[in-house]
């Protein structure tokens, strides 16, 4: 029964982290599927903003996925009001690290898996991180990606990144590699969201929908 649960609740994703040299990358699908064969939503946002410099990237069992997302909203929030101050990234890629360690852990039926990528900027510079579903916190100097499509995102990203790219150039290669996994991954599709983290701050700079109906 406990495999039956699991199976229903795991959703497919493709999401993109890429290190440019005046900023941050990310880049998500927006299909939601019941085991990677029955789409269940067409428009599921799977980047969110949870500072005015940081955003993330989500991938997993949906449930999970929205309530640590809260989790790490609310926790910077406190520490700013604690502190006066944002912290750093590399201290907000610790703490949901921990909140994913923790949940993964935690008993219960449905397993938990969660990925993320976190994207931001702070006084030291711009990072990248990614957090596995066991609660690792990985530093990344180019590009990550996590998903059931990442295989494919992957190859492209190998294939086509270079030191040194400006986020315009980014921009181009996170679609790339994301449509990529549309045209391979059953669970990832519908449309491409896109957002910069730079200078100014968190900013959403595409959402590119497929046309999928056939009309005669």
């Amino acid at each position: 029964m406990e495999d039956n649960i699991n199976d229903i609740v795991k959703k497919g994703t493709t999401t993109v982290g890429i290190v440019c040299k005046d900023g941050i990358i990310l880049a998500a699908d927006k299909r939601a599927t019941f085991a990677g064969r029955i789409v269940a939503n067409k428009d599921v946002d799977k980047i969110f903003k949870i500072s005015e410099n940081m955003a993330i990237t989500t991938a997993g069992t949906v449930s999970d996925v929205q309530l640590i997302t809260k989790l790490i909203k609310a926790e910077l929030t406190l520490i700013r009001i604690r502190t006066g101050s944002d912290p750093s990234v590399k201290t907000t890629a610790n703490l949901l690290g921990t909140i994913v360690y923790q949940n993964i852990r935690k008993f219960s039926p449905i397993l938990g898996i969660t990925g993320f990528i976190l994207g931001g900027k702070d006084d030291s510079g711009f990072y990248l991180y990614e957090l596995g579903p066991d609660g690792s916190v990985l530093e990344h100097k180019n590009y990550a990606t996590d998903g059931s499509g990442m295989m494919m995102a992957w190859g492209v990203l190998d294939t086509l990144y270079k030191d040194g790219v400006n986020t315009n150039e980014g921009i181009k290669l996170a679609v790339k590699a994301v449509n990529a996994a549309i045209q391979r991954d059953a669970a990832t599709g519908e449309a491409i969201d896109v957002y910069t983290i730079k200078t100014d701050g968190v900013k959403k700079v595409l959402t590119k929908k497929l046309e999928t109906n056939i009309i005669i």
